[in-house]
C-alpha cells in the first residue's frame, strides 16, 4: 500500500485565506455592464463567472471550516453576487424569459435556492419550458446533462431525466483507458464528481465502481498536471481527491501548488501569472482562484474530519 504525507494544515488555510482575500477584493470585476445584458446569447459567458463564484463561496460557506472571518466573507459574496451581480435574481429571470430553453438560470439559481434565495417570477419562468418534451430532448454533454439534472434535485423539483442514465452516458461512467485523460476528459472527470457530490456534500453520491477507478488513477493523473504546472486543472484533482469516500493523494502535491500562487492570491492557469490589464488578467485567473479556495476548503475539512488538525 503507497503511504502518503498529508500537507501541513497552514499550507491548506494559507491558500485559501489568499484566494478568498483577491477574490473579494476583486469582486467589482465579476459586475455585468449594460453591454452585458444587452448581448443575448452571449450575456451565458458573462453569467458564467457569476455561477462559479456562487458556486464556490456556496461551498466555502457550507463546509465552514476556516474559520469565522472566511465564512463571513463568503456570505458577504454570495449576497453581492445575488443582490447586486444578479439584481435579486432579476437578471436570470430575464435571461430565462428570452432564452426559455437554457438551463443556465436553472443552474445558477439551484445555489442559491439551497440558501433560501427566492424569486417567485423565476421560477414560475423555469416551470413553464420544464414542462414540455422539448426540456428533455435538448441535446447537451453529458456531464452538462449531470449538472442540470443535479441542479433539479438540488431545488427539489422532478428530474428532467434519469441520473443513473446520464451518468452512465460519461466518460467517467464508461471508466476508459486511463491513460486518454487529456485536458477536456480531465474536466469531464472533475465536474462528473462535482455534480455526483453536490460539489462535494455527500461522497457517498459516488459509485463505489467509479471511486475505486478514482482511487487507482487519480494519483497519476495529478501528479501529471502537476508537473505540466497546470495548477486549475490541479486544483480540480484535489477536489476530487476530496470528493472521494477515501481520499489518497500525496500532500506533498500541494507544496508546489501553493508556491504557484501569487502573494495577492491569485493563482494563475498554467505556468506563471499573467501580465496586462487588470480586467484581462482577472478574466484569465479568477477560474483557478476559485478553484483554490474550494480546494483549500474541502482539504482543510477533510484533514479535520480525518483528525488531521
Amino acid at each position: 500500500m503507497t503511504v502518503t504525507t498529508p500537507a501541513p494544515p497552514a499550507l491548506l488555510h494559507t491558500v485559501g485565506d489568499r484566494a478568498l482575500s483577491w477574490l473579494d477584493a476583486h469582486r467589482d470585476h465579476f459586475r455585468l455592464t449594460e453591454a452585458d445584458l444587452a448581448r443575448g446569447d452571449t450575456l451565458v459567458e458573462r453569467l458564467k463567472p457569476i455561477g462559479e463564484l456562487a458556486i464556490n463561496m456556496r461551498m466555502l460557506f457550507r463546509e465552514g471550516v476556516a474559520g469565522g472571518r472566511q465564512r463571513a466573507r463568503a456570505g458577504s459574496l454570495l449576497d453581492f453576487a445575488w443582490r447586486e451581480l444578479l439584481d435579486g435574481g432579476g437578471v436570470l429571470a430575464m435571461h430565462q424569459h428570452n432564452e426559455p430553453f437554457s438551463p443556465v438560470s436553472l443552474e445558477i439559481y439551484a445555489v442559491f435556492h439551497e440558501l433560501g434565495y427566492r424569486h417567485p417570477g423565476l421560477e414560475a419562468a423555469l416551470e413553464t419550458p420544464r414542462r414540455t418534451a422539448t426540456w428533455q430532448a435538448l441535446e447537451m454533454a453529458p456531464t452538462r446533462r449531470l449538472g442540470v439534472l443535479n441542479a433539479e434535485r438540488r431545488m427539489g423539483l422532478t428530474p428532467s431525466g434519469d441520473f443513473a442514465e446520464a451518468l452512465a452516458a460519461t466518460w467517467l461512467g464508461r471508466r476508459p483507458e486511463p491513460w486518454t485523460v487529456h485536458l477536456h476528459i480531465a474536466y469531464d472527470i472533475t465536474h462528473t464528481v462535482f455534480h455526483l457530490t453536490n460539489w462535494g456534500e455527500n461522497p457517498e453520491g459516488i459509485p463505489a465502481p467509479l471511486a475505486e477507478y478514482l482511487e487507482l488513477y487519480l494519483p497519476a493523473w495529478a501528479a501529471d498536471w502537476a508537473e505540466l504546472e497546470h495548477w486549475d486543472l490541479l486544483g480540480e484533482l484535489l477536489i476530487v481527491d476530496a470528493c472521494l469516500p477515501r481520499p489518497g493523494l500525496d500532500g506533498q502535491l500541494w507544496e508546489p501548488y501553493a508556491a504557484a500562487q501569487a502573494e495577492s492570491g491569485a493563482m494563475p492557469v498554467h505556468g506563471r501569472m499573467p501580465q496586462g490589464d487588470p480586467s484581462d488578467v482577472f478574466d484569465i485567473v479568477h477560474h483557478p482562484t476559485l478553484v483554490a479556495a474550494f480546494a483549500s476548503a474541502m482539504a482543510t475539512s477533510r484533514s479535520l474530519s480525518a483528525g488531521g488538525v
